[in-house]
């Protein structure tokens, strides 16, 4: 797999039938290893190790409705309550982001409402702050960490 523009991180990989399989830590199970689901894992990694996110509170490939269709969400952070606060679009490092990835991510939170939006193709890495009042995210050089995140400012409902 190609190089990401993540740290290495220890990933465990095996090779069933042909297929390489990558063991996701939250789902804490093997998934088929594709370009995005490598990606997705090194992201994975990146928040809990870097970042200090809990894994007990993320949520991988969960499905939400949006307009009426059911789309899945890459993967989300929430708080101690189960809300969204942290809302991650991945995208396979050939994928070049562009503004309809970031009309994609915004459609999502719509629905989850999340404060933080990350998009990444592993290579290039977008981080935004919400501003629900003006409907409008402002780019940011970092997410915060877990302490920022869960006792920095409470949530505005």
């Amino acid at each position: 797999m190609e190089a990401l523009n993540f740290p290495s991180y220890p990933l465990r990989i095996k090779n069933r039938e042909n297929k390489l399989l990558v063991f996701d830590v939250i789902r804490k199970k093997y998934v088929h290893l594709l370009p995005e689901e490598w990606v997705r894992q090194h992201c994975i990694h990146f928040l809990l190790s870097d970042l200090g996110y809990p894994g007990g509170r993320m949520l991988v490939e969960r499905e939400i409705t949006v307009a009426g269709l059911h789309k899945r969400v890459d993967l989300a952070v929430c708080d101690a309550e189960g809300q969204v606060r942290v809302l991650v679009e991945c995208k396979a490092p050939g994928v070049t982001i562009t503004q309809a990835t970031f009309d994609q991510i915004a459609r999502y939170n719509i629905q989850t409402n999340a404060d933080y939006l990350m998009v990444t193709n592993g290579l290039t890495h977008f981080y935004c702050q919400m501003d629900h009042e003006a409907g409008a995210y402002h780019f940011l050089k970092k997410l915060p960490d877990a302490a920022e995140l869960f006792q920095g400012n409470p949530r505005k409902s």
